[in-house]
């Protein structure tokens, strides 16, 4: 039974413009968990609303809406690498510190530029090269010099627009700008409970879209993550692969809950949680841990 010190934490993974997986597993969460545990829950979104499904406008709708609905829970959404990239297109991000502009980020993928077909519509000078990418005409959606090409094609027509218009960032709905420009890139919750086998242990838990990079110090990654700091071109923590996938020995030592999602699996080694076995697939489910009891829902669970 949880206690009122085993407050009930639902991570979940990347929703990546499926509205029917996000509403399905929703509905499936409140059959699964008792009712007052879910309506006092704290409830993490691991990032990557959008792209790859045909609805992130309803997938940003249906978010949007929680907060009013279910008023006693509590919400975070982070910043996937995807919703970065939508964030940097449509004018959202924070202003890169020290006066310096979004232009100088555009020097790391300069030779991408060209095969990616960067955005160079109206707005394009200030814009961080996420943005550009992301708002790109791109010939090919995968090439051999990077692996992770923004599939942005559906969520501009999710809001009946063809890829990379101008005038999409002139409709965008001003209610989608601000959740796009309140997005958390870290969170951190003191004391929550995880059932291990060796007994229920009340850790610190670290919610970060990619994970952090275990060969360097993690303080440091977590002052920039918590800044919101947009000078750099991109950030492991959110877009990373091999290099933020285990678990930092630092957080390992003080047994802290470090869960992501982003990687394409439903990995758990320990306290390193990955929740994103949908991978951006519409074949693939959504899921959902549920701690303290490391219960895993799905929106294709069928119940009895």
């Amino acid at each position: 039974m949880t206690t009122t010190n085993e407050k009930v934490v639902i991570c979940i993974g990347d929703i990546h413009g499926y509205a029917t997986k996000i509403k399905n597993l929703w509905s499936n969460l409140q059959i699964q968990i008792k009712p007052n545990e879910f309506e006092s829950a704290h409830i993490i979104f691991l990032g990557d609303y959008c792209d790859h499904g045909p609805h992130t406008r309803d997938v940003l709708d249906f978010l949007i809406s929680l907060p009013s609905k279910h008023p006693k829970q509590s919400h975070v959404f982070l910043a996937g690498n995807h919703d970065f990239a939508f964030a940097a297109f449509v004018g959202a991000l924070p202003p890169p510190p020290k006066s310096a502009e979004f232009s100088a980020t555009w020097d790391q993928y300069k030779s991408l530029e060209e095969p990616e077909g960067w955005y160079k519509g109206d707005g394009y000078e200030n814009m961080h090269v996420q943005g550009r990418r992301w708002g790109g005409l791109y010939k090919e959606l995968w090439h051999p010099n990077n692996s992770s090409i923004y599939t942005s094609r559906s969520t501009f027509s999710s809001y009946g627009f063809p890829h990379g218009s101008p005038d999409f960032i002139k409709a965008f709905p001003i209610e989608h700008k601000k959740f796009l420009a309140n997005m958390a890139w870290i969170h951190e919750e003191e004391d929550v409970c995880i059932n291990t086998a060796q007994g229920t242990k009340h850790c610190k838990l670290i919610a970060v879209h990619a994970g952090l990079e275990k060969d360097k110090d993690v303080e440091e990654q977590m002052i920039t993550l918590r800044a919101r700091n947009t000078e750099f071109p991109s950030l492991k923590a959110i877009n990373g692969r091999t290099s933020v996938l285990e678990m930092p020995e630092e957080l390992a030592k003080h047994e802290t809950i470090l869960v992501s999602g982003h990687h394409g699996k439903l990995h758990i080694e320990g306290l390193r949680l990955i929740i994103d076995e949908g991978d951006g697939l519409e074949r693939n489910p959504l899921a959902a841990i549920v701690l303290p009891s490391m219960r895993i829902i799905r929106d294709t669970d069928t119940l009895e």
